[in-house]
């Protein structure tokens, strides 16, 4: 069986978070690193916006710096995250590997296998829903939110009908990188007051859809699942959802080093985090 890295990193910054996804991309693409698997949390809690977000317009920065929260703009699409009570994943695989599909959706959807088995190893019954249709889209978002969790994509993971985890991707220099968030707990309130709206009735409206839509594992499992319980299901589940062998391991020294190059020059900055 196919050999891939597996990584628990330590609790980072946000600029350090996106510059390390970055970092083993790059140099996986220059065949230094295998495809891997990585999951990380957030020092501070975190809200990071997609890439072509409008930070001033959507995003009441004021508040994320009151509640003294990170902030950081993702290399992929998408839209706010919250990352507080949860578990970030990504996975940085060759376009060109066998086991990806060309097509964008296809390759998001193998991927995805790997948290609908995690979620099926924590005993909660997913279901990877497919948003070809209309009917289908409109059941998983709702209208004008700058929430990730509203926004869905082609495949959409669900337990009871709402979606549980949010995911983008994004492709360059011929490699895929795909991350998400795995939703263990979550502050819809102190979300939503991160968000601009143009009235209190809209913010409630919206709040009010999103409930409706998006669940967490807390708020479904019939025990209470902790952060190093996650972590062993999903590992699990990405490991027999991609059909590899994922074998424990750290950074490299030159992805450090490249890393923290990419927060000084890139997710550390104003200029890239200010950019829309």
């Amino acid at each position: 069986m196919e050999k891939w890295r597996f990584m628990v990193t330590e609790p980072m910054s946000p600029a350090m978070n996106m510059a390390v996804d970055e970092a083993i991309l790059q140099l996986h693409g220059e065949g230094k690193v295998p495809p891997t698997v990585r999951f990380y949390t957030w020092d501070p809690a975190t809200l990071s916006i997609g890439y072509f977000q409008k930070a001033v317009k959507e995003i009441n920065l004021e508040e994320v710096h009151r509640q003294g929260l990170g902030f950081v703009r993702r290399p992929t699409g998408g839209r706010a995250v919250l990352h507080d009570k949860e578990l970030t994943y990504s996975v940085i695989v060759s376009e060109e590997h066998p086991k990806m599909p060309s097509s964008v959706t296809e390759a998001y959807k193998i991927i995805s296998m790997g948290l609908l088995h995690g979620f099926q190893n924590l005993g909660l019954s997913a279901e990877m829903v497919s948003l070809a249709s209309e009917e289908e889209k409109e059941k998983y978002t709702s209208p004008g939110s700058s929430a990730c969790f509203d926004s869905p994509s082609w495949y959409e993971l669900v337990v009871e009908g709402k979606k549980v985890a949010g995911s983008a991707q994004t492709r360059q220099k011929g490699v895929i990188l795909q991350h998400g968030s795995i939703l263990l707990d979550m502050d819809v309130e102190l979300l939503f007051s991160l968000l601009n709206f143009p009235s209190e009735r809209v913010k409630q409206r919206m709040m009010e859809s999103f409930r409706q839509k998006a669940v967490t594992i807390n708020e479904v499992s019939t025990r209470p699942i902790g952060l190093q319980e996650a972590i062993e299901a999903f590992g699990r589940g990405f490991a027999s959802g991609l059909d590899v062998e994922l074998v424990a391991s750290d950074l490299t020294a030159e992805e450090r080093e490249l890393a923290h190059e990419l927060v000084q020059t890139r997710y550390g900055t104003e200029e890239w985090n200010m950019r829309r």
